[in-house]
């Protein structure tokens, strides 16, 4: 385990392998507060080092594979609990700590059939479970979330939450935030800095045509699912081509219809489920479509 692929934790949120990116991530966090980055980096350590001790290879260290899990986790813990009580940076330990085993389990449950013809990726499905057994175990202990924005019109819902969709993936509201992450994505690669920016705008194009809250939709939690739903779909998991960034496009409007059916069905936190599901379920069509292929 060493420093880059701690960056590489931060940057495989994304499904990046680059320092750079990982950095101006946490730099985000930064922005956020400085405990949450706190929290970030001990999820992070945690899920990594659990990997390093399970023997899952060296070289999945290394990319970040076992890290991005924890980090996640951190932030969802900020979120849930803040971060001035002691019990903060416990349940991320443990939570990082328990990502690594999870992470195994879907690996292992994606490798048996009828599943494996599929090649399914595990992603951020860990975090999901973590987070919200976390979540429902630690409800002595939450704190009030932090103010956001209101917002007054459609036109000012709509251009902010183009930055805070992508902040909210790492569950921070800040443009400042979402303007980091975003410049480290286009660092890693302008296709995934444009794929991130295609899911941010059809993410509120949808979610102001579902009728979703305004002060939702301004602050990118109706649309922070489809920014990584298109850089899954248009570059990631299938070949980039004019057929897997239109294949994308559609997933991300799924997306987009998941994330509202899953916010009426429950008041608690979502986390990237909608992402997952859709995501899940597009590279399955994937597989019988001939102009859409595997990378």
């Amino acid at each position: 385990m060493t420093a880059g692929s701690l960056a590489h934790g931060l940057s495989q949120i994304f499904f990046q392998k680059n320092v750079w990116t990982g950095l101006l991530i946490l730099a985000a966090f930064v922005v956020a507060d400085w405990r949450m980055a706190l929290l970030v980096v001990v999820g992070t350590v945690a899920s990594t080092a659990a990997g390093y001790l399970m023997k899952v290879g060296a070289d999945n260290v290394e990319m970040g594979l076992q890290g991005f899990c924890g980090a996640l986790v951190g932030a969802a813990v900020f979120a849930a609990m803040g971060g001035d009580q002691a019990w903060s940076y416990v349940v991320a330990l443990i939570g990082g700590l328990l990502c690594a085993p999870v992470t195994w389990f879907f690996v292992w449950l994606f490798g048996t059939e009828p599943l494996k013809r599929f090649a399914l990726p595990a992603t951020t499905a860990p975090f999901c479970t973590v987070a919200g057994i976390m979540y429902v175990t630690t409800t002595s202990l939450h704190v009030s979330s932090a103010g956001t924005h209101v917002a007054d019109d459609t036109t000012t819902a709509f251009f902010r939450s183009l930055l805070t969709n992508v902040s909210e993936v790492v569950l921070v509201n800040s443009l400042w935030g979402g303007a980091l992450i975003l410049l480290g994505l286009f660092v890693a690669s302008w296709k995934v800095g444009l794929a991130a920016v295609m899911g941010s705008v059809v993410g509120s194009l949808c979610a102001l045509a579902f009728g979703e809250n305004l002060q939702n939709t301004a602050n990118g939690l109706e649309g922070y699912s489809g920014v990584l739903t298109a850089i899954a779909l248009a570059v990631v998991f299938l070949r980039s081509t004019t057929a897997s960034w239109v294949y994308a496009l559609i997933g991300t409007v799924a997306t987009a219809a998941v994330t509202l059916l899953m916010h009426d069905l429950t008041s608690g936190p979502v986390y990237t489920w909608p992402y997952i599901l859709t995501t899940w379920v597009f590279l399955i069509i994937a597989a019988f479509v001939p102009a859409l292929k595997r990378s």
